[in-house]
């Protein structure tokens, strides 16, 4: 999204981009319906947030849109979870993948050397559900039945960590699964639900609860 921002002429620092995306989540959160209606809401958040220029709004915002319709739109990762992924695996957890993605997440967690089932460079996980292999989407409950069969757990002892209140608060709920709300600068304001604003958090959180 930072390049496609670039290409419409409005350059911004990681940080920046970073704040954006989770006022961009709020907006998100606000709707429902199919993705490119939920979409709208998220560019229109992401533009608002960033104080992007009256003039470079509308191109901003095609920018956007286009590049979230592109494949691979959603496959970045954040530095510190990848940092934090071998600190969780060490509380001894079942850790499992499950994500809204175009089929290719599995390959690139590997690729990447963050994470794969069994042995390999990344952290050894129970499973990676990707949504487009599965035939169903966060919040739909069912995208969890594979992750807490591979882990071996009942659905109320498992924890799912994600930063949308919709697909990934509430689909857990639905799952019979706790939610813990990814929300790094603290925008949520609901108490019906735990928070956490960094991924040390949730390691940290996960120990405890093991002590």
């Amino acid at each position: 999204m930072r390049a496609a921002l670039g290409g419409a002429g409005f350059e911004l620092p990681p940080n920046v981009l970073a704040r954006a995306h989770y006022a961009g989540m709020a907006g998100h959160d606000r709707f429902d319906g199919e993705y490119e209606e939920v979409m709208k809401p998220y560019v229109e958040e992401m533009v608002r947030e960033l104080a992007v220029p009256e003039d470079q709004v509308e191109g901003a915002r095609t920018a956007l849109l286009e590049a979230l319709a592109s494949p691979g739109a959603w496959a970045g990762t954040l530095r510190e979870s990848i940092e934090q992924l071998p600190s969780l695996a060490a509380t001894g957890v079942a850790i499992g993948i499950v994500s809204n993605a175009d089929g290719t997440v599995e390959a690139r967690l590997r690729r990447d050397s963050i994470c794969q089932v069994g042995p390999g460079p990344g952290v050894p996980v129970a499973i990676v559900v990707d949504s487009s292999v599965a035939g169903v989407r966060k919040p739909d409950p069912r995208i969890w039945e594979p992750a807490l069969a591979a882990a071996g757990v009942q659905p109320e002892e498992a924890v799912h960590v994600g930063d949308s209140l919709v697909t990934d608060v509430g689909g857990a709920r639905a799952a019979g699964i706790r939610p813990l709300h990814f929300d790094p600068f603290r925008l949520c304001r609901l108490e019906d639900h735990a928070h956490a604003a960094s991924m040390a958090e949730v390691v940290e959180l996960v120990r405890a609860e093991r002590a």
